[in-house]
């Protein structure tokens, strides 16, 4: 219901899904690939491009959404005992349904650019999973920083941007001069890791770094835990800074 209520503000509806990612690829191309000449094959670039954006838009988006959610519901938050993790929930499980299909464009994507679908593609079930339950752990502590104090609605579009910059979106974390370097980003950005995970996978049938893989998804699991734990026990208290 909340996807096709979305979609019926706009006039191109449910194609806004695949347009959205598509024009941002467009963009990115256009400034590093024409204008400032990255020296890359315009193909390679593109694909390269859909595997970081597409994620990187999923992350993004929804953390954005989820962090805002309680405080946008704030009329049924002062009239109904529920859950204060259910409406940043509600949203990312929206997320994840308009997600799928994106996935599916990417696959397209990469068919059409002569990429030879893989078995190693399978690695992306992990992937994705440990994806969104990162997403979800940074949306919960999102939904519950924003109850606390509107300014973090201030802060969490400067901390997208500058994921944006530091992840690896238009460019490779794997081609730094400095490997070290190289290295660091990958262990301190989880975000950073996650896109190069996903470009391993579907552009050079590679298997992600599965330990730290495994590492990530633990601790988005006990952040999770700890976050919903503080909701449970401090419900009145949200709901009291929501409203006031």
């Amino acid at each position: 219901m909340l996807l096709k209520a979305d979609s019926s503000r706009f006039r191109l509806g449910f194609l806004w899904w695949f347009l959205e990612p598509l024009l941002w690829v467009s963009v990115f191309f256009l400034v590093f690939n024409l204008i400032l000449d990255s020296g890359k094959k315009s193909g390679d670039f593109i694909l390269f491009l859909a595997c970081g954006k597409f994620a990187f838009l999923w992350f993004s988006k929804t953390v954005s959404q989820a962090s805002g959610s309680i405080v946008a519901s704030q009329g049924l938050v002062g009239k109904v005992n529920m859950p204060k993790s259910l409406w940043p929930m509600s949203v990312m499980h929206e997320s994840l349904y308009r997600q799928s299909t994106v996935y599916l464009l990417l696959i397209l994507i990469l068919l059409l650019f002569g990429v030879t679908p893989m078995l190693a593609w399978l690695w992306m079930i992990p992937v994705v999973a440990v994806m969104y339950l990162m997403i979800i752990a940074c949306g919960l502590i999102g939904a519950c920083l924003v109850c606390i104090s509107r300014d973090f609605q201030k802060v969490i579009p400067l901390a997208m941007t500058f994921l944006l910059f530091t992840s690896g979106i238009f460019w490779d974390v794997r081609e730094l001069a400095d490997q070290e370097k190289a290295q660091l980003i990958l262990i301190t950005n989880p975000l950073a890791f996650m896109i190069d995970a996903h470009r391993q996978v579907l552009m050079h049938g590679q298997a992600p770094d599965m330990v730290h893989l495994m590492l990530i998804a633990l601790a988005a699991a006990a952040f999770t835990a700890l976050t919903v734990s503080y909701m449970q026990k401090n419900s009145q208290y949200l709901a009291l800074k929501v409203l006031t």
